[in-house]
């Protein structure tokens, strides 16, 4: 049977009334029901989600299960499973409006010529954040905008749409499946268990780029991006910003650009600086970003050797 649309949630160990949520906002949408399929992979949970969670509601859902442990070898399992032309994929932390999928393929049709798209991401924190937190909230994947855009150029953040709620064409997902078979690294650029690396949705939208199509982001597109206190703990956040620097300059690797040393700005001189001028949390920000980047590229140095 040919769906319009696949939609592939992805998960390691859920949190159940986060993921109860999403599959309420997944049950609900205007899209009519034989249009898509729904395809729920468990990327070794320790608990078979198979036997707590009912899928029976859909008529065309199903249970995968993916044993080798990350998000990129999990989504490489749902579009191997996914048999529509768009995917779809919704974190296990989304709450999609309830005319996402409807106004995804919409898009589809409207912008033939793009092969990556995404939409605005709303927050929802179970705690009041701090104060000091609003400089890194844009790290915990929130996308709010007033115009669409899009372009056919790589590396631009305004119109590279974001892995919650990313929206693809199999054609994509099919030649980003070939980029990581031909090189595996690519794999590790994603979530793996407590790993804050990333990433990974940046380069499935420039491999849109890399064969013609283009990438953007519309107002119309909404999800809720459920965001937990722990995430909102200065610890999280550094773990985050180091796997994020990490990630970035493994991405710019695999992407053909050559990696560039840290300047003076990641020295220890700089760092006091920062530490006298703006106070020791913007500085421990900057310190954990320096590490990220510099161990990617004692990495990269190493494999070149």
């Amino acid at each position: 049977m040919t769906f319009a649309i696949s939609v592939i949630t992805c998960t390691h160990n859920p949190r159940s009334d986060y993921l109860d949520r999403v599959l309420t906002a997944i049950k609900s949408q205007t899209l009519p029901i034989g249009q898509w399929e729904f395809l729920l992979v468990d990327n070794a949970s320790q608990q078979l989600l198979s036997s707590e969670i009912d899928l029976s509601w859909h008529p065309n859902a199903r249970h995968i299960r993916e044993e080798h442990l990350g998000l990129t070898p999990a989504r490489l399992r749902g579009i191997k499973e996914a048999g529509a032309e768009i995917i779809v994929f919704v974190d296990d932390d989304n709450v999609l409006d309830a005319d996402y999928l409807e106004v995804t393929w919409q898009i589809s049709k409207d912008f033939p010529f793009l092969g990556a798209w995404g939409g605005q991401i709303r927050p929802e924190f179970e705690a009041p954040p701090p104060k000091w937190i609003k400089p890194y909230l844009g790290n915990l994947a929130i996308r709010e905008f007033e115009q669409d855009k899009w372009s056919n150029l790589p590396d631009q953040h305004e119109t590279t749409p974001c892995g919650a709620g990313l929206c693809i064409r199999m054609i994509v997902a099919q030649k980003y499946t070939q980029l990581v078979s031909q090189d595996p690294r690519r794999t590790d650029m994603g979530r793996k268990g407590k790993l804050l690396t990333a990433c990974d949705d940046s380069d499935i939208a420039f491999t849109a780029c890399d064969i013609g199509f283009g990438i953007g982001v519309f107002t119309s597109l909404k999800l809720t991006h459920l965001i937990p206190s722990s995430r909102l703990d200065e610890n999280y956040l550094l773990r985050l910003v180091e796997g994020l620097a990490y990630s970035q300059t493994f991405l710019d690797y695999f992407r053909g650009k050559q990696p560039v040393k840290p300047s003076w700005r990641g020295s220890k001189i700089y760092l006091q600086y920062l530490r006298l001028r703006y106070g020791s949390r913007i500085s421990r920000f900057w310190a954990a970003a320096q590490r990220g980047t510099k161990l990617a590229l004692k990495e990269i140095t190493n494999e070149q050797k």
